[in-house]
């Protein structure tokens, strides 16, 4: 992309319209450097990278970097082996921190796909150590004490000189205040002195630093603290020095990942860049234009960033058309149209958003050319024809099919007949080599041209005659006509030349009223366009307050389901709980056998396992894939227990043999333990802890409490007992961990009232002690 087209089309304070959203030096320096890109592929990148940034900020609105400065320099005086100052070390601090933040931030995004996004966040590296190590530089520039223990002890000499100093000369103040000018203790050339009164100079022994400047007072560092001012000195030498040091250790560390660190600020510079990309978007009301694979161009609603209150105007220039001629008198915003069409595709070529509607579309152009505006060049002694032909032939020379190219009065500046015949052959050279061409004109002569010349399109600026002004509304397929005689008309010419002069040019009387008809169609066929538009506004509006609703019925219907699901999960509980000190009664007061019990309280639960158990959709469907039958392993959910499949009843439940009891099961209250083995392209369930049966010396099971809800692990803690009964254990170990003391002194109390519990107590001290307790069973 040539230069001379970005100076053209002031494409440099369109950058500057993106300034105030950047947070960074780093995006700010991007943007000084983006010039438009001729690989589709970049610009396609670029556009996917901010529908990214606009995705993300549906999900975090308030999405931001924090301000970074460049420090890029810094960086490379640092691989050139040399330290930097303490300003230059927090701004590094400052890219890590952003770095650390901008990565967690991507690690707690959620409900939302930004892939391209996703690799920039997933390229950023974070460095606790260095983070740790510069720690010992804080935000003000001040080097924290505990950067060394050399530093802590220096300051430490410091704080005790410092007060010795100021000891004495407080006592010197009280001692001869009749001698001083003030009460207090000056400092000069870094020394604590006393302002003393001139004519008691010679009273008080020491070095004068400083006179004022009237020379009534002298400011002396008494004898008393030269020494200590001197150690004092030394000590304050040797923390600028262990300073020094600290600096060039903190180099020596951060130098081996100063290209990662490059590549962070680079990365975070970029997201900068996207987010001001965005919010610019977002402010302008701009949006990402679709990229043509045939030059193909649809602009809609399309405005110049430049002006204050812009006209919006629909442009379409679709590949088979080569060239559009917007004819017609000087009245105004030709030019800025030609303007319009060419900052929309740099911008939309550099990866930014344009002005326009949403569904606009732009091509893709290895080169731009512009002829715009009175360039007579004064050096070279041209005339502005001379100056406006010299650029004409250029551009011939250099622009070919992949080009666009846009003239501004093509060849005005000669004779209105000479000028017109060369703006047609120049016109026609570039129909025929098939360079996208748009060309503003006032010669009368282009109409018939764009009429009668295929793949050619007139068009024109739209003036209200009444009051005579121009709309800058561009009328697509209409040629412009002259209202001169109008014009003069409404100004008070007489009518009587305004006639003679009609006559005159009476031959063009018919093609006026065609563009007349022509004018009054495209502006009737505006307005029927603007209340579609309208329409089409109001049901946008019509269809977000129906999904609103919607969405607002759904969360309520949500939320009536959850309570009243947790009104039945309140019920069941309670019956279970009321069932279980039933069972527990009849255990103490009965002969039945663990296994009876085990089986009765299995019954309970059948009850109600819809509200008891929770159904895992990943479970069913693997179920459904690979249907159970009798002789299958299965696990009971309930418990953990293996069992095999014995038989199917008629209702659809199945019965069992687990262990020494047969139990009767619906099909979600356990899965296939074949099924989940033979399945390994099938997500992982939830990992089962199932007690088994072991041999040897020790704890022959064990169950872990450790972070679990009291009541949850209440439950665990009585189905593993259930589990060690029927698999015939001697005996367990209960881990529950030392913390509050409350699921220790739960599981004691569980133990005790448990008939089948011979004895418990806490582990050996190097098994556990008391966070573990080991259960002996009859």
């Amino acid at each position: 992309m040539n230069d001379k087209i970005l100076e053209q089309l002031e494409f440099h304070k369109v950058k500057a319209l993106f300034e105030g959203y950047f947070q960074t030096e780093q995006g700010q320096a991007e943007l000084q450097n983006l010039v438009p890109m001729t690989d589709k592929t970049k610009v396609e990148q670029a556009f996917a990278e901010l529908g990214d940034m606009a995705e993300l900020f549906i999900a975090s609105p308030h999405f931001a970097i924090g301000a970074s400065k460049d420090i890029s320099q810094s960086l490379r005086r640092l691989e050139l082996d040399a330290s930097l100052n303490i300003m230059e070390w927090i701004e590094v601090k400052k890219v890590l921190q952003i770095s650390q933040d901008l990565q967690h931030f991507y690690g707690d995004l959620e409900n939302v796909q930004v892939p391209h996004l996703g690799r920039l966040f997933e390229n950023i590296e974070t460095f606790p150590n260095l983070q740790g190590a510069l720690l010992s530089i804080n935000d003000g520039g001040f080097v924290e004490s505990f950067a060394s223990p050399e530093l802590t002890k220096i300051r430490q000499q410091i704080a005790s000189h410092e007060g010795q100093v100021r000891q004495v000369l407080q006592d010197m103040l009280k001692k001869h205040a009749d001698m001083l000018s003030e009460s207090l203790i000056a400092s000069r050339n870094g020394r604590s002195v006393l302002p003393v009164k001139n004519s008691y100079r010679n009273k008080i022994a020491g070095v004068v630093h400083d006179i004022s400047s009237s020379g009534q007072t002298v400011y002396i560092e008494p004898r008393a603290v030269v020494a200590l001012n001197e150690e004092l000195s030394q000590a304050l030498a040797d923390e600028r020095h262990e300073i020094s040091r600290i600096l060039n250790a903190l180099s020596d560390i951060v130098r081996p990942h100063a290209a990662a660190i490059r590549n962070n600020a680079w990365l975070i510079g970029h997201l900068d860049f996207l987010r001001a990309k965005f919010l610019f978007m977002r402010h302008n009301g701009a949006t990402i234009p679709k990229l043509s694979d045939q030059q193909d161009i649809h602009l809609l609603s399309v405005r110049h960033p430049l002006l204050a209150e812009p006209v919006a105007n629909d442009l379409h220039f679709p590949s088979q058309l080569t060239a559009i001629v917007i004819t017609g008198p000087n009245t105004g915003g030709k030019t800025i149209m030609l303007k319009t069409l060419g900052i929309s595709q740099l911008m939309a070529q550099s990866g930014l958003p344009i002005l326009a509607d949403k569904g606009s579309q732009v091509g893709v152009f290895t080169r731009i050319f512009a002829e715009i505006g009175d360039e007579q060049s004064i050096e070279q002694s041209l005339s502005t024809f001379s100056s406006h032909m010299t650029n004409t032939v250029k551009i011939l020379e250099e622009a070919d099919s992949d080009s666009l190219v846009l003239f501004d009065e093509l060849g005005a500046g000669t004779d209105p007949q000479e000028g017109a015949s060369l703006a047609m052959v120049i016109l026609e050279h570039l129909r025929l080599t098939q360079i996208k061409t748009m060309a503003t004109t006032h010669y009368p002569e282009l109409k018939a041209y764009g009429i009668e010349t295929a793949f050619v399109e007139n068009a024109s600026m739209e003036f209200d005659t009444d009051s005579l002004r121009p709309t800058y509304r561009f009328m697509q397929g209409v040629p412009g006509r002259s209202n001169a005689f109008e014009i003069a008309r409404r100004l008070g010419l007489s009518e009587v030349i305004v006639k003679d002069a009609e006559s005159m040019t009476d031959t063009d009387s018919d093609v006026n009223r065609i563009i007349e008809e022509l004018e009054r169609q495209t502006l009737e066929t505006r307005k029927r366009l603007d209340h579609i538009k309208e329409v089409e506004q109001e049901n946008l509006k019509f269809n977000r307050a129906v999904k609103k609703l919607y969405n607002e019925f759904s969360h309520s219907y949500d939320k009536e389901l959850e309570k009243a699901t947790k009104e039945a999960q309140k019920i069941v509980d309670l019956a279970l709980a009321e069932s279980e000190e039933i069972l527990k009664n009849l255990h103490a007061k009965s002969q039945l056998k663990p296994h009876e019990i085990i089986e009765a309280k299995g019954q309970l639960k059948q009850l109600a396992p819809e509200a008891h158990l929770k159904h895992n959709k990943v479970l069913k469907k693997a179920k459904k894939a690979r249907a159970a039958k009798v002789g299958d392993d299965i696990l009971i959910t309930a418990y953990g227990q293996r069992g095999t499949l014995t038989n199917q009843l008629k209702d659809g439940r199945w019965e069992a043999q687990v262990g020494l009891i047969k139990m009767t099961l619906k099909a979600d209250e356990f899965t296939l333990v074949k099924a989940e083995a033979e399945s390994t392209d099938r997500p992982k369930a939830k990992q089962v802890n199932v007690v088994k049966r072991t041999t040897g010396k020790g704890p022959k099971a064990r169950l872990d409490l450790r972070g679990k809800r009291y009541e949850e692990a209440m439950q665990e803690l009585d189905e593993f007992i259930d589990q060690a009964l029927l698999n015939n254990m001697a005996q367990v170990d209960i881990i529950h961990g030392i913390g509050t003391g409350v699921i220790r002194e739960g599981v004691s109390k569980y133990l005790r009232r448990n008939k089948q519990v011979k004895e418990f107590g806490y582990a050996p001290q190097s098994a556990g002690g008391s966070g573990c307790t080991i259960v002996t069973f009859k």
